[in-house]
């Protein structure tokens, strides 16, 4: 699971006396920065707010849950399968392609693409040149 936003945002209030008597007790907007309340995420419209990679067995199971966890956001949440192998930005018979002829370096959680740059041992054609004698 990849979790894509942070609850960096502070939410913050300045509290104000509405009683009788209040003009006497509360300052109004003089230092009215408030104090911490609690924090949240700032999320645009389209904006993923976070990833899952599980194997096609459980994709009924994973949708369930995604499904669930919806409820504990507010506005509306789509949950959108995607294409592409895992976190990594090739879709999926791209994937294999490429992984049958080596270009992939391995980083873990996602891949990079090897550019072809490098000693001619690394990039596996080694053997494709053939010395040709001109007469």
């Amino acid at each position: 699971m990849k979790i894509r936003l942070h609850p960096y945002h502070v939410l913050r209030q300045n509290k104000m006396l509405s009683c009788a008597g209040a003009d006497r007790l509360s300052s109004g907007m003089r230092h009215a920065f408030g104090k911490a309340l609690g924090v949240c995420a700032r999320v645009n419209i389209g904006q993923i707010i976070y990833s899952v990679r599980s194997k096609n067995d459980n994709k009924a199971h994973l949708i369930e849950a995604l499904r669930r966890a919806s409820y504990k956001f507010a506005g509306r949440q789509h949950i959108v399968v995607s294409k592409k192998w895992g976190f990594t930005p090739f879709p999926i018979e791209e994937y294999t392609r490429l992984r049958g002829l080596d270009r992939l370096y391995d980083q873990g959680n996602h891949v990079t693409l090897k550019n072809g740059h490098g000693p001619i041992a690394e990039a596996g054609i080694a053997n494709a040149f053939v010395r040709y004698d001109a007469k």
